[in-house]
This record gives C-alpha cells, sequence and structure tokens, in this order.
C-alpha cells in the first residue's frame, strides 16, 4: 500500500480513537462518599457509591473518597497524587472534605478552616485546572443531629463557609449539599431521619450484631437520596457533565 495512504489511515485512526475516549469523573473525598466493601451484606453505602446507577456509560467514574480522609491527609497519603497523574483534558474532580478536617486531636488530619484547608481546596482546584479537568465544589453532608426541641443543629462550623468562599472566589462551580442533605434531613424529622442512616437495634442486622447507632454515615436510602440531591443540581451546573445524567 501506498505510503501516503498509510499515514493517512493511521492518522485518521488516531483521532478516532481518540474521539472515542470517554471522560472520568474523579471523586476526593471522606467516608461518606466512599464506596463501602460488601455492598450486598454492608448496610452502610457511600453517595458516591450510587452515581453509577445516574450517569450514563459515556463517562467513567472513579471513586478515590477513603474513609477517615481531610483534605490534608489525602494528600499527604499520595491519593491526590493518583488521581492527579491520571487527570486529562474535559475530565471532572469532585471534591468534598471537611468532616475530618475538624478533628482537632489529630495533626495527621486537622486543618485550621480559614488557612490550611482552604489553601488545600484552592490547591486541588488549581491542580485539577493546570491539567484541563473540571473541579466541582461540594460542601459536606449534614449529620443527624437534632436537638431535644426537633431542630437540626450544624456541627461543621466554618468549614462549609469556607468552601462557599473558594467556590465563589475561584469561579467554581459548586453544590451545597450542606444546604441540600439539612432540607433532606428536616423533612424526614427527627425520628424517620434515623432511615438515611445506620440504626440498628442489638440483633437486628447481621452486619451489626451488637447494634449501631451512627448518625453520620449513610444507609443505603440516605446514599441513594443524597446522590440524587447532588446529580440534579450538577445538571444545572453547565461544566457538560450534565450530558452524561440520565
Amino acid at each position: 500500500m501506498n505510503k501516503k495512504y498509510v499515514l493517512f489511515f493511521s492518522v485518521l485512526l488516531s483521532v478516532f480513537t481518540f474521539s472515542q475516549q470517554k471522560p472520568t469523573l474523579f471523586l476526593i473525598g471522606d467516608s461518606t462518599m466512599a464506596n463501602k466493601e460488601n455492598p450486598d451484606k454492608n448496610p452502610e453505602h457511600g453517595w458516591g457509591q450510587m452515581l453509577p446507577l445516574l450517569l450514563t456509560t459515556g463517562i467513567e467514574i472513579q471513586n478515590h473518597a477513603t474513609n477517615g480522609r481531610s483534605s490534608k491527609s489525602f494528600r499527604t497519603e499520595g491519593r491526590w497524587d493518583k488521581v492527579k497523574k491520571q487527570l486529562t483534558k474535559g475530565d471532572f474532580v469532585i471534591i468534598q472534605f471537611g468532616h475530618n478536617d475538624q478533628k482537632i486531636n489529630d495533626s495527621v488530619r486537622f486543618t485550621n478552616p480559614y488557612t490550611q484547608y482552604r489553601a488545600n481546596l484552592e490547591r486541588y482546584v488549581q491542580e485539577t485546572r493546570e491539567k484541563g479537568a473540571i473541579p466541582i465544589l461540594m460542601t459536606s453532608i449534614v449529620r443527624r443531629n437534632f436537638n431535644e426541641n426537633g431542630v437540626l443543629v450544624d456541627t461543621h462550623k466554618e468549614y462549609p463557609l469556607v468552601v462557599r468562599m473558594v467556590a465563589q472566589d475561584l469561579k467554581v462551580p459548586f453544590v451545597d449539599l450542606q444546604l441540600l442533605t439539612e432540607q433532606l434531613e428536616i423533612s424526614y424529622g427527627p425520628e424517620n431521619s434515623k432511615r438515611l442512616h445506620l440504626h440498628y437495634k442489638k440483633g437486628e442486622d447481621a452486619y451489626y450484631p451488637d447494634g449501631k447507632d451512627d448518625d453520620t454515615h449513610l444507609s443505603k436510602l440516605g446514599a441513594e437520596s443524597i446522590a440524587k440531591l447532588a446529580v440534579n443540581s450538577l445538571k444545572t451546573l453547565k461544566t457538560r457533565l450534565e450530558k452524561y445524567i440520565k
């Protein structure tokens, strides 16, 4: 075959292959977003674990969210490096930290909200953009924390405010999961909202033979509900991620 034709078809094949490459949605965050082991038996689910059911097959999903990680420890453990090395133009990164940044007695994870935490978020955003990918900031989901009067009391203090500030200052697409999950918890009410989390009496569930009372982590219902809230907000951001939402 003529060398010119070989070159032409090689270029054509390369263009076709590139055009067929799927973008990837990367998730970085903590246990409330993370995939959980043994999903058929384990009642706990992260909301990021539910996203494949809500997105089309036109996009890959890599959930790197990990139990117990803060904006600081996720980076110092090398987890961000694994994501950053894979990032290419057109990818997306959802960033959601805060639960573990609050741990003031843990030097590995704690960050001052207005200094280290803010700087960490800004750095994730900037490094994502340097790769041609699109960062999306999200506030932490609320804890089920109703007082004796049935009022849902915030536990995250300054951290969600700082996320809002970074999103505004750096013009980052933003989903206020704190607000959305607050509304969700209130709609269920002080007692019924236990269904969104992990509340089991002794012997009620084989995975928790001694029972469980956890107002932070999510049941399958809670994870599904929050994933739907997140996706509905993502539809409105015009980041191009919306075209992969069912």
